[in-house]
């Protein structure tokens, strides 16, 4: 009896080990179903998801690689300002002008140092006009600068900072502004006076019913109404010792921060997250107005498109067309680059190159006395090398400063003639729809020896590669 009882608590015993073994291994199973499921959901997240790479995003340093050059360069002078306005009173003597007038923009900038971004547009005009008048002693010809501005706005027109005091003419809301201005600066003048043929210029930026009140305001009179001529619009285009100054600072600043966070990039980092990144930067280095332009892989492939916010990937270009603001001067650099780790097709590849190669022939092409269309044949001839000119589809570059595109141009039909003082982007690009976009951009100008010199060269200039801008 005692025998069974043994034997009987040894299958027992020898049951539950058993039972627990078997319990063990299924516990391990089920852990190791728990620990698969798991890292299937992380991946799934990771890769595979909307959110793709949201849980393995590198920690991101976006700190300023702030430019010396911003807190270094001063603004325009208060003598040059004098200058520019006199050469503009000049020219208006020299066509029998009597004034000319200007609403808040480019032209405002440059002969007054303030723009739109210190006084909004609106239907109550503020105008700057300009006088021209001799002075007694030499005979030479001065500019006298009047603000017309609505009455109850005056305490806010004095406060622009403006190069000197200019003569304040208010309207208040039941005037017609035209008619308090013309009376003010004495225009009008009985018919078949001295000043038959003489005219009153407007900006050519300026809007339409400017025209309109001062045709009605000077009606009966022998004064004409018409836009700015060529020689009034051609003072903004040769820049000074001083705007090239400001004007290289800006745009190798511009270059240093699409350097900086090009280092930052990382795979499936979306086009909003690069270009607010690149924002701020040039926001945290001292530039304002600053953006880009941020379009990865076959988006780029539209010039001037607004993205899908796509995330970037191994085989992708990310293209960088960023423009930034310092005293009113505008930066305009592009670069199309890669990551070290990017697997860019040779035949990519090949078109970054000749891209490149379009930049140098530009360039090489770009002197005094050269004109313009010769400088876009250039680019479009490099490209036609290797068969891709037909995808080459905008003019090659625009005139840089106060605005980001003005006069000069090059494009295939300009006849204009390259001088000292000329800026321009070099900005040579391919375009092959639904697959892949390529263009490289960096302003230059025209010094003294009147050959072309980069604005971004005190930066490195050009971009040496994809993985080198």
């Amino acid at each position: 009896m005692g025998m069974l009882k043994e034997t009987s608590r040894s299958v027992l015993l020898r049951r539950h080990t058993v039972e627990s073994r078997v319990t063990d291994y299924q516990w391990k199973k089920y852990r190791i179903s728990l620990l698969l499921c798991f890292v299937f959901l992380i991946c799934y997240i990771g890769f595979g998801s909307p959110t793709r790479f949201s849980l393995f995003k590198p920690e991101v340093t976006i700190e300023s690689p702030k430019h010396p050059c911003v807190s270094a360069i001063p603004p325009i002078s208060r003598s040059e300002y004098t200058s520019r306005q006199n050469r503009l009173a000049q020219i208006l003597h020299d066509l029998d002008a009597e004034a000319y007038i200007a609403e808040p923009g480019a032209h405002t900038q440059y002969f007054a140092n303030f723009s739109t971004t210190d006084w909004k547009l609106s239907e109550r005009p503020l105008l700057v006009i300009v006088t021209p008048h001799q002075t007694g002693k030499d005979g030479n010809i001065v500019a006298k600068v009047s603000l017309l501005t609505p009455k109850f706005e005056a305490p806010r027109a004095k406060l622009l900072a403006l190069p000197s005091t200019p003569g304040y003419i208010e309207w208040a809301e039941e005037q017609d502004p035209y008619s308090v201005a013309v009376e003010a600066l004495q225009l009008k003048s009985a018919p078949n006076s001295l000043n038959v043929g003489r005219k009153l210029f407007i900006d050519n930026s300026a809007r339409h019913f400017l025209y309109d009140g001062f045709q009605h305001a000077l009606a009966g009179t022998n004064l004409t109404v018409t836009s700015a001529p060529k020689e009034i619009n051609q003072l903004r285009e040769r820049k000074s010792d001083s705007e090239i100054e400001i004007m290289k600072c800006v745009n190798e600043a511009t270059l240093l921060g699409i350097r900086h966070v090009h280092k930052q990039m990382y795979f499936g980092m979306r086009e909003s997250e690069a270009r607010d990144m690149i924002s701020t930067v040039f926001a945290d280095g001292g530039l304002s107005g600053g953006g880009c332009l941020t379009l990865f892989g076959d988006n780029a492939a539209l010039p001037h498109g607004s993205g899908t916010n796509k995330a970037l990937g191994q085989s992708d270009f990310a293209l960088f067309d960023c423009t930034a603001n310092l005293y009113g001067y505008w930066s305009d650099v592009t670069r199309t680059v890669a990551l070290p780790s990017s697997k860019i097709s040779s035949d990519n590849w090949n078109k970054w190159s000749m891209v490149h190669l379009a930049q140098e022939f530009a360039i090489s092409a770009a002197k005094e006395g050269v004109t313009a269309r010769v400088v876009d044949e250039h680019a479009r001839f490099a490209l036609r090398l290797a068969k891709l000119d037909e995808y080459f589809t905008h003019r090659l570059g625009h005139g840089i400063g106060l605005e980001v595109h003005e006069a000069p141009y090059l494009n295939g039909g300009s006849t204009d003639i390259i001088q000292i003082g000329h800026t321009f982007s070099n900005e040579p690009g391919v375009y092959i729809e639904g697959l892949v976009g390529v263009r490289l951009e960096d302003c230059f100008f025209i010094n003294e020896s009147g050959q072309a010199e980069y604005l971004t060269a005190g930066a490195g200039g050009p971009s040496k590669s994809p993985y080198e801008p």
